[in-house]
Parts: C-alpha cells; structure tokens; sequence
C-alpha cells in the first residue's frame, strides 16, 4: 500500500513538476483537503469538526453539488477554507475525450470560483495537464488516505496515513456518501493525533 503510494508520488512529481502535491514549509503544518463534495449533511459535519480544532482546509468541490447545495458552498467560502475545481461531473481524464473533459470543468467553473483545479482520480494527461495548467494551479497530493475504499477500516487508514505524513503534506479525504463510513472515525482521530504534536491544519494558499 505504501509502496503504491510512493510510486504516484514518484510520478508526480517527475510528469506534472509544476502541480502542488505538497507545501514546502519548515513548520509543523498539514493541508487537509476533501474532495466531491459539498454534501448536504456531512460537509457540515466536517466544517463543525475543522472549526473544533481552529482548523483550516481546503475543498475540491464538485459542481453539480454546488448546484444543489449552494449555502453549504458559500459557509465554507465563509469559514476561511480554500475552494478548488473538481470538475463538474467527476471524469476521468485518461478515459474522457479532451473536449467532453474541458467543457466539464468550464460548467463547474460556472458553480465554483477558484485557480485551483483537482482532477478526479487524479488522473489527467499529460495534454489536459499542459492545457489546463495556463488557467489553474494542479493540485495533486502527496498522502491519500483511502477513505473511499469500503474494503478498509478506518484504522488502516488512519496508520496508513499517518506513516507517510510528514510538514506541509497534502491529505486527500472526501466529504461524500461513500467516504463516511471511515471518515466519521478518522478526521477526529487525525485532528486529535497532529494538534497533540502541535500541528497546525492550513489551507491551500491562492498563489
């Protein structure tokens, strides 16, 4: 698992140099970040959470959640996390044609304000990469923690994750439906673990 990991971080940061998948810094510093929301009842949860622990952090909306769920969107514009593009409709990018991908992220455009841009999956050509990156900053990540993975427990993901943590790491997790079952356990227990170590939980800084 860790090794698999690894090997996308290594590609990373070799194929898509000028992406973010983490913030050089010499503090103790962690940028929680959540994808495919907002979501009408757990995004809440996750904002009520973050503001326990005086946290900052950053969302990748999708757009069609915006569009349902608008006041949620602007509570965490509001709240002094960062906003970033995740698209629409949540494509893949090896497997959608370019044009079909693009017009995805305009119309998510439309919903969400932001220069940031998280590609679902992360997965993304390197020709989307090349065309998408004059108009956004990539965020990719160097730390997932397979909240989405109904085959694992909680506690996997929390080991998991914090093995490869280390300052200024980009934590993928997901304010959605199929995360929740091991998301309601671990954002408390991270929250708890790194505020213990004096961390502090930051957002994504508009560059």
């Amino acid at each position: 698992m860790q090794m698999r990991d690894s090997f996308l971080t290594w590609i990373l940061n070799n194929f898509y140099k000028e992406s973010i998948t983490r913030i050089s810094t010499t503090e103790n510093k962690l940028y929680l970040t959540f994808d495919d929301g907002p979501h009408a009842t757990i995004t809440p949860w996750v904002l009520d959470l973050l503001k326990t622990y005086n946290a900052k952090a950053s969302f990748f909306c999708l757009g069609k959640n915006v569009a349902t769920n608008s006041e949620i969107y602007q509570r965490i514009k509001n709240e002094g996390h960062t906003i970033g593009n995740h698209s629409y409709s949540h494509f893949n990018g090896f497997t959608t044609g370019n044009k079909k991908y693009y017009n995805d992220i305009e119309q998510a455009a439309k919903e969400i304000q932001s220069k940031f841009y998280r590609p679902p999956y992360g997965s993304i050509t390197p020709f989307q990469y090349q065309h998408l990156k004059k108009q956004y900053r990539i965020v990719m990540w160097d730390v997932i923690t397979w909240d989405f993975d109904t085959t694992r427990t909680w506690q996997q993901c929390f080991d998991n994750t914090i093995k490869q943590v280390q300052p200024g790491s980009l934590v993928v997790m997901h304010d959605s439906e199929k995360a929740f079952g091991r998301l309601e356990k671990l954002l408390p227990q991270l929250l708890e673990y790194y505020s213990q170590r004096n961390f502090i939980f930051d957002n994504i800084k508009t560059q």
